[in-house]
């Protein structure tokens, strides 16, 4: 199950961050390895965009409290499907015409 999380960090001084955001990229770094992190994208500014692909709504959650534990933020959540499954629907939708 593929899902997008937006992160918007507490507006704390960055300097003050910067021991849990080097913590965070630690934690990151396995997850990137074995494939549950798809992608990521800081955000000018503050925060970050991450793409992951988890097996369940229990794991997207254990991640993002993770996530939470080493850089407080808002976060918003976005399920998503791979482009080619939408191409695949669309193609066959359009043969039937």
């Amino acid at each position: 199950m593929l899902f997008m999380v937006m992160s918007t960090p507490r507006p704390d001084s960055p300097s003050e961050m910067r021991g849990k955001q080097t913590a965070f990229w630690d934690w990151l770094e396995p997850l990137r390895q074995n494939g549950t992190v798809k992608a990521v994208h800081v955000k000018t500014g503050r925060g970050l965009f991450m793409v992951l692909d988890v097996d369940s709504h229990e794991t997207l959650h254990r991640y993002m409290t993770e996530w939470a534990d080493r850089v407080p933020a808002a976060m918003q959540v976005w399920p998503l499907i791979e482009a080619a499954h939408q191409e695949a629907i669309a193609r066959a939708g359009a043969q039937k015409r």
